[in-house]
């Protein structure tokens, strides 16, 4: 059996898709300019705080180093201990720094 053929309209569905279609604006150099302005400073804005979200997991791995007792060498108890009051001022500057921006 032979596959048969048959007769369909010919619509022109060239002249309807303009209709349909909306016309978007070129975007400006400016526009463009003003847009990439803002993703680069949403960019930024996730860094910094991922930034100081690293920052206070690596606060609370260097505290339960200084608290940890015989386990660990006093050197490196006094370090972390050093690097938590340390970090705690940083974490609390970055975060004064971000909150006025």
């Amino acid at each position: 059996m032979s596959p048969s053929l048959s007769v369909v309209a010919d619509n022109d569905l060239r002249a309807a898709a303009p209709a349909k279609l909306e016309i978007q604006k070129a975007e400006t150099v400016a526009e463009r300019v003003r847009r990439l302005q803002a993703e680069a400073r949403q960019l930024a804005k996730d860094h910094i705080h991922a930034f100081t979200a690293a920052m206070s997991d690596l606060e609370r791995m260097a505290a339960e180093i200084a608290e940890g007792g015989d386990a660990y060498p006093a050197g490196v108890r006094d370090l972390a201990r050093r690097f938590v009051d340390d970090c705690e001022a940083r974490v609390q500057t970055l975060e004064a720094i971000t909150a006025r921006t």
